[in-house]
């Protein structure tokens, strides 16, 4: 059968982007190296009967606007809300907070085009009045600040999801429409008042810790809320720029998927199939084709060739550019510029399969699914930051825990749990190599730090692994061991990412798009990237 499309990778974005084109009536065939679909965000068995639902665990950054576009909830996707994230402290009660995106917009469903924005700004103000309250017992101020910074985040989530979720503006517009576009989004912007608007273009520059500072006296509050800015980044809380990363993810849409990462998977799958895509595991793409200056098709790792004058990548963009396109193909300018992305893999996993309840002894008795410890100041997070700079390996990891089975018993069986680790900071090119001393010393010193809060885990675990950022390069072949597919960083977001000359999906290859997360609105689980690159594609 002749094809319209080929799809490279049948993760999250893949799926999407499949799902997309063949609902409009193409011909697509997705091609997975893996023996299963999903990559970052499929189920991952790490013992005989204990699962976890997915490598990465932020789907709450998924659009619900985007999800109706392809249907999913006819494909079995529903929602709950997100949990609320413990913030541990050596000796004392820590703090309870709830998980980013909480009290803001609950999405909105339909729309069609190539924006996907959720839209709406509904609120649930409960939880972040409880939330002060808790802060309030350690700090007046914090309490009153809590408020005022939930309610800055509700005023730019819309925003900043309509940015997200978009193909990002031209860097050089050429037609009225391009005009037209970029004036609707400046609109946007100064929609939002002088005052807010302001704000914004102060704080994005700026680094968390600082911008945390400001806000907060409670140092456990500033090091807590700083994690998600810095943790798979090439970056610590005293980097400039990461304060825009703490915005993306604090304003994300917030709900959470009834079934984590794998239950997205599991409805974009069916949607593709549903809509006619045929779905290839174990197909690896040795080559991808390029002929007469266009995009001709792939070749297979078994030999065979598939045609098509459309290909859409969603492996990391280095891979595609820098490995599967033969070398000497494409102009030297073209290939340095995807030399020059940064994919510096700082994070690894560690999945504990445990036969009782992870109990903290700050709060016995307390089942919580999101746990984050990391230091109670923020240069402790900092100081871990610093040992990458030298290729080392941080003494004092900062783990960001989830305990999946608490909201799905089904993860492991009956009274057991599994737990499922983000350990920071670990560079992909340690000194020395990953030897096996190397891995085992790291791996202790995750748990140690577990232990100080959780004094009973030890005699709970059944089995563990352990996936350093050379692991992780090898299984779902992520270049460096970047979760992000690209180190988000200023200079590798929107126009920028991944590349100026690939920033809205289609590339200097005629009929080639990147549509994975390296591209914009990428960066965790959203499938953004590959919906907007088959609306690319589409608009060819």
């Amino acid at each position: 059968m002749a094809l319209d499309a080929i799809v490279i990778g049948a993760g999250q974005n893949g799926l999407a982007a499949a799902a997309r084109l063949a609902a409009a009536g193409w011909r697509v065939a997705v091609l997975e190296r893996r023996s299963a679909v999903g990559g970052l965000a499929g189920a991952v068995e790490i013992h005989p009967g204990y699962r976890v639902p997915g490598i990465l665990h932020d789907e709450g950054r998924v659009s619900p606007r985007a999800a109706a576009r392809l249907g999913l909830e006819r494909h079995g996707l529903a929602w709950r809300d997100a949990p609320p994230v413990f913030l541990a402290e050596t000796g004392g009660p820590g703090i309870l907070v709830p998980g980013a995106g909480t009290t803001g917009s609950r999405g909105g469903a339909g729309g069609n085009g190539s924006d996907v924005s959720a839209g709406g700004d509904g609120s649930d103000g409960g939880m972040a009045t409880a939330a002060a309250g808790e802060i309030g017992a350690r700090s007046r101020r914090d309490g009153a600040a809590w408020l005022r910074y939930r309610a800055f985040l509700d005023k730019l989530r819309p925003l900043l999801e309509s940015v997200m979720s978009a193909p990002p503006p031209p860097l050089s517009p050429a037609s009225a429409g391009d005009y037209w576009e970029l004036a609707k989004r400046g609109g946007r912007l100064w929609r939002h008042g002088r005052r807010d608007t302001l704000e914004l273009l102060r704080v994005a520059p700026m680094c968390v810790a600082d911008y945390l500072d400001e806000l907060f006296e409670t140092p456990l509050l500033v090091a807590g809320l700083a994690a998600p800015a810095v943790i798979g980044t090439w970056a610590g809380p005293w980097s400039a720029g990461t304060n825009t990363n703490l915005l993306l993810a604090e304003a994300a849409p917030g709900r959470r998927l009834a079934g984590g990462p794998a239950a997205l998977v599991a409805a974009l799958e069916r949607a593709a199939r549903a809509a006619g895509a045929e779905i290839r595991t174990s197909s690896e793409v040795v080559r991808l084709r390029v002929e007469s200056g266009r995009t001709a098709g792939v070749t297979l790792a078994s030999g065979e060739r598939l045609d098509a004058a459309t290909v859409i990548a969603t492996c990391d963009p280095k891979r595609a550019f820098l490995e599967l396109i033969a070398p000497g193909t494409l102009p030297i300018r073209i290939e340095e510029e995807y030399r020059r992305i940064r994919a510096r893999g700082t994070a690894a996993k560690v999945h504990l399969a445990l036969s009782g309840a992870l109990e903290l002894a700050a709060r016995p008795g307390q089942a919580f699914e999101h746990i984050r410890i990391g230091g109670s100041h923020v240069d402790d997070l900092e100081r871990a930051f610093d040992a990458i700079k030298y290729r080392e390996v941080s003494p004092h990891p900062h783990l960001e825990i989830r305990v999946p089975s608490v909201a799905d018993p089904g993860l492991a069986p009956a009274g057991h749990h599994v737990v499922s680790i983000l350990a920071s900071y670990a560079p992909h090119d340690v000194a020395g190599g990953w030897t096996a001393k190397r891995r085992a010393d790291f791996l202790e010193s995750v748990l140690a730090t577990l232990e100080r809060h959780a004094p009973d885990v030890r005699r709970l675990i059944v089995a563990q692994e352990l996936l350093t950022p050379a692991d992780l390069e090898a299984r779902y072949a992520l270049t460096g061991g970047q979760l992000h597919h690209g180190e988000p960083a200023l200079d590798q977001l929107l126009v920028m990412r991944p590349t100026p000359s690939a920033a809205r999906y289609s590339t200097s290859v005629p009929g080639l798009y990147l549509g994975g997360s390296g591209s914009h609105g990428g960066g965790g689980v959203t499938f953004v990237p590959g919906l907007l690159a088959a609306a690319a594609a589409q608009a060819r």
